[in-house]
């Protein structure tokens, strides 16, 4: 069976074992991984679908996601939703409760409801973490990837100077290699001019297969943006006819704020077999739970 097959099957299946065997015989015997008590097959996992059960660079991922969170505790060691929560009601983010047509999830990042007066882009990049370590969980999610929209209507020059080169290497080696989740698409939407410094600063540490990945769509994004999500994806506000965009923001951060728990065991235990309950589950708009 190829990656694409062995990804559809159940995390129980007789076939995955051998791979998760060889993937956690590898993990241990890397100086960098000594220190870690367990790696459970749940978390193996996803490295594994994430690089289509290539072993060797399911394992070069799983060495860069510890290498990052080892490397960025004030953004990896605190995954409280609720020490963000006065920017998460600003509706600034939300994930789509409905999957786009390849079965990707849709995530919405607004960064003109983000003050750099009252948050900083550590707390900011903590959000995306934070939604990121949840979704990365759903079976769904490590086999078909994320799409995000970042709206940069609002976008000033407050903004761009939190911005330094430290950090965006941070965020790079999140889209590309140090987190396990595929990136199917990053669409940016209203960008300015005065944006492009900025992206350029991010530019050369992206691979060239995450590059041909970036849509700029501007102010009159719309059209464009049909192109890519079906209209009953999107809110109103881009174009849809989903749910509007404040009502799925705060739907998410009330998922967000019910996996409060679940994120802190996460954060100091991200290799170990933790369980979901109910409450962790994404309820959709339709009441199926993801």
């Amino acid at each position: 069976m190829n990656g694409p097959q062995l990804s559809e099957l159940p995390d129980d299946s007789e076939q995955l074992r051998p791979y998760v065997s060889r993937l956690r015989r590898g993990a241990l015997r890397a100086g960098e991984l000594s220190a870690v008590g367990s790696l459970s097959s749940g978390f193996l996992l996803r490295f594994l679908r994430a690089r289509d059960f290539n072993t060797e660079l399911s394992l070069k991922l799983l060495l860069n996601y510890q290498r990052w969170r080892r490397e960025s505790p004030e953004i990896s060691s605190c995954l409280s939703p609720s020490s963000v929560l006065g920017l998460l009601n600003t509706s600034y983010h939300a994930v789509l409760p409905q999957r786009d047509c390849t079965g990707s999830r849709v995530l919405i990042y607004r960064i003109g409801q983000w003050n750099p007066k009252d948050w900083s882009a550590f707390q900011v990049f903590r959000v995306s973490l934070m939604t990121s370590e949840i979704i990365s969980r759903e079976n769904e999610t490590q086999r078909q990837g994320v799409k995000a929209i970042f709206d940069l209507a609002g976008w000033s020059l407050s903004h761009a100077l939190q911005i330094n080169p430290s950090l965006a290497r941070k965020i790079s080696s999140v889209l590309s290699d140090s987190f396990p989740l595929k990136v199917r698409g990053i669409h940016l939407v209203n960008e300015p001019m005065f944006f492009r410094p900025v992206f350029a600063m991010l530019r050369p540490f992206l691979p060239d297969k995450i590059k041909q990945r970036i849509h700029m769509h501007g102010s009159d994004f719309q059209d464009s943006l049909s192109g890519f999500f079906s209209s009953h994806v999107l809110p109103p506000e881009y174009g849809g006819h989903g749910p509007g965009i404040t009502q799925v923001c705060q739907g998410w951060t009330n998922h967000l704020l019910q996996s409060e728990n679940l994120l802190q065991q996460i954060a100091a235990h991200p290799t170990g077999d933790i369980t979901m309950t109910p409450d962790d589950c994404l309820i959709t708009e339709e009441g199926g739970t993801l």
